[in-house]
């Protein structure tokens, strides 16, 4: 591909590496890739960022101790979330060259969803922040951590919300 752009090239390194994941994660997990096993994933993780939203907001009202909740919640969301990603093999973030015309339409269904989820929540924080440093002049020290924790959450949800989209809704695999 001698008239290949930088974007062209980095497309097809990223299916490359795509497909050699895919190959390496095809049978890991064949128990989980059930749509039942996949739902119990996604509220799984629905329910961590439930938790790292009322960690964020008790963050906000004073409760500084309640920080301590989110190593849980971390320690929680990453084993649910890479068993996700393996068990409906990624295709919520998988490359164009990868998918079929419905893949296709669903993966970008899934993400307009996610990227709307993601505007959408980031207000919150962002208000907080605004209106919240006009009340303390600047003077509240935990406001910004708090306001972290809940730009983490709301950048969480909207960048997990394909996967868990395509997740919930795809049947259940064709049997071998």
């Amino acid at each position: 591909m001698p008239d290949a752009t930088l974007i062209d090239r980095y497309q097809d390194f990223r299916t490359r590496r795509f497909l050699k994941h895919e190959r390496t994660y095809a049978n890991w997990l064949p128990g989980w890739r059930t749509q039942r096993r996949r739902r119990a994933l996604v509220v799984g993780l629905a329910a961590t960022f439930v938790v790292m939203a009322v960690v964020s907001a008790l963050c906000a009202f004073g409760f500084r101790e309640a920080a301590l909740i989110w190593i849980p919640a971390t320690a929680v969301f990453f084993p649910l979330w890479l068993t996700l990603q393996i068990v409906s093999g990624r295709q919520g973030d998988a490359p164009l060259a990868t998918l079929d015309e419905f893949e296709l339409a669903q993966r970008n269904s899934a993400r307009s969803i996610g990227l709307s989820l993601t505007q959408y929540l980031m207000l919150i924080p962002i208000g907080y922040l605004i209106f919240g440093s006009v009340a303390t002049d600047g003077a509240d020290t935990g406001m910004a951590y708090a306001g972290g924790l809940m730009a983490i959450t709301a950048l969480l949800i909207g960048g997990c919300a394909p996967a868990m989209i395509l997740g919930w809704t795809r049947p259940d695999p064709d049997p071998v």
